[in-house]
């Protein structure tokens, strides 16, 4: 594990914390807000704020396909320019308006190791555990039901929805004004579930879109 690691790992926990995991952001909250280098540099392991914002570079230019950066040219931008020789590690304070979205799959391996090492819950039956894929010594228990932050952008029902909710991903939309996407999934109120990236129609429940691989952010 390096510090791009550690870097995924603590973003993904304090987006879990907020049950965002499965929202887009800017690309600025991770370096501002969510894993700021001042109270992340001894959890980050890195010497300098130059080994920081390098790793952030990294993790917004797609490496281990751990988040992707909309739009593509900025993608592009920064992979073009962790390419070079001497790589300038703030480039990507140039496109603080960016958009990430995390890759679901990454993100619950990494909430799963969590749980692994967490101490077990006296609360927890034994109906709610299964045993994971070990191997076959002291198998770790884990929870069956999916981690909370994705329970969230699971669709609900629309019956069990409030009228200013997104059927999609239950967020809620602004009241005072006139909401024809979801702020939070980017989905139409009408019409059918489409890629935010290429457009084609996807079904509920899929991780990732047939067309262009780009993560739905329903998992």
């Amino acid at each position: 594990m390096d510090e791009l690691d550690r870097l995924f790992g603590l973003l993904v926990g304090a987006l879990a914390r907020e049950a965002r995991v499965a929202v887009p952001f800017p690309a600025s909250d991770v370096y501002e807000r969510l894993v700021p280098y001042r109270s992340n540099r001894s959890r980050l392991n890195v010497a300098t704020h130059q080994d920081y914002e390098m790793a952030v570079l990294r993790l917004l230019a797609g490496e281990r396909n751990y988040v992707q950066l909309e739009p593509e040219t900025v993608r592009d931008a920064m992979q073009r320019e962790i390419a070079t020789i001497n790589p300038d590690p703030a480039y990507f304070r140039t496109f603080p308006d960016a958009q990430i979205m995390v890759n679901g799959r990454a993100a619950e391996r990494v909430m799963q190791a969590d749980r692994a090492y967490a101490p077990p819950s006296a609360q927890t039956s034994d109906d709610e555990m299964e045993l994971s894929d070990t191997t076959g010594e002291n198998p770790v228990p884990l929870p069956v039901s999916p981690p909370a932050a994705f329970r969230s952008a699971v669709p609900k029902a629309k019956d069990a929805l409030a009228p200013n909710q997104c059927e999609y991903c239950g967020g809620v939309l602004p009241a005072n004004r006139e909401a024809r996407f979801c702020p939070h999934c980017g989905q139409p109120r009408e019409g059918e579930l489409k890629c935010q990236g290429c457009g084609s129609e996807l079904d509920v429940g899929w991780a990732y879109c047939l067309a262009c691989g780009r993560p739905t952010g329903f998992e």
